[in-house]
């Protein structure tokens, strides 16, 4: 729907308006019981009416906030200034904050503690939990993200949705899943969809999601990161036992490349230097003791040979 702006009178002249009102009802109700004429005082009482009912057009609009106006059913005007109005005492209006707010994804859960004989301990308190999803490998894991976001067309808010709040956290919520099925939890460096290796790109595809699903209420997404991302807990045992794994094996590979190198630099070097003359028998038992010494987990014990390599 288009957004259109409604100007109102100001608020501060209607107030002197229904004080000069005043002031006459207040003269004819003592001209009426002067002159001893209650026919006068009968004539007074619906003018008493109105001007209680006029009170009700009154308008107080805040920063960052607008009024969706409407009369009788049929869309009037968005107050969007600041300030003290006056208007139509019918007219229905609905307050719309436009300051920017945020909220966390997921699911609530209210909680409280009690001991064995049930008397509560702590009180009941709500917070949100992750939603559980299965990522594009089918692993279940948990999510949630923080999404920024502001109305830019009240209008929209208001008549094009029953809740727009409502409707801006169940449709986060859903992106979040959408887009959640469509990566994996962890991938290789070569892989350019993961959900914790390519973080910019999952908040940049997420703001675009949730953009496209809330344009309809009139609402602009600002931001959207992921806040919290974990695998499922039936499941993060035998994955943490996984990355340690794969983090051992890089790590025995890297250890092991490198003492290679060493190996055989000093191997270059003493046939270099001419330090000492090998055969491959006691060359193949020097690179054994190296490696063993470059790759042991603790600290090698030195043992002391009495005799030869060959006796």
């Amino acid at each position: 729907m288009e957004d259109r702006e409604l100007k109102l009178n100001s608020g501060w002249v209607a107030l002197l308006g229904m004080f000069l009102w005043l002031g006459v009802l207040i003269s004819l109700v003592v001209t009426s019981v002067q002159q001893h004429a209650p026919e006068l005082a009968w004539g007074i009482v619906p003018l008493w009416v109105l001007w209680l009912f006029a009170w009700a057009g009154f308008i107080v609009n805040g920063p960052n906030q607008a009024r969706v106006v409407q009369l009788f059913g049929k869309y009037v005007g968005t107050v969007r200034r600041t300030g003290f109005f006056y208007g139509n005492p019918l007219y229905w209006r609905t307050r719309v904050s436009l300051r920017v707010r945020t909220f966390e994804t997921g699911m609530n859960k209210t909680e409280e503690k009690k001991d064995a004989a049930g008397t509560v301990l702590v009180p009941a308190s709500t917070h949100r939990e992750p939603i559980k999803v299965n990522d594009k490998d089918g692993t279940p894991i948990e999510i949630s993200a923080v999404v920024l976001w502001k109305v830019v067309n009240p209008t929209e808010a208001v008549f094009q949705v029953d809740d727009y709040e409502e409707f801006v956290k169940l449709q986060a919520d859903a992106a979040l899943r959408s887009l959640a099925s469509r990566y994996s939890y962890d991938a290789p460096d070569s892989d350019a969809h993961s959900l914790r290796g390519h973080i910019e790109e999952v908040a940049t595809q997420l703001k675009h999601e949730l953009h496209t699903r809330m344009q309809m209420a009139g609402v602009e997404v600002l931001e959207a990161r992921i806040s919290y991302l974990a695998y499922a807990r039936e499941i993060a045992a035998a994955m943490l036992q996984r990355q340690q794994a794969g983090a051992i094996v890089a790590a025995r590979s890297q250890i092991v490349a490198g003492a290679v190198g060493m190996v055989e630099s000093a191997l270059d070097l003493l046939k270099e230097r001419n330090v000492i003359e090998l055969d491959p028998e006691r060359r193949a038992a020097m690179v054994s003791n190296l490696l063993v010494v470059l790759c042991g987990h603790s600290v090698p014990q030195p043992v002391l040979n009495t005799g030869t390599l060959y006796n």
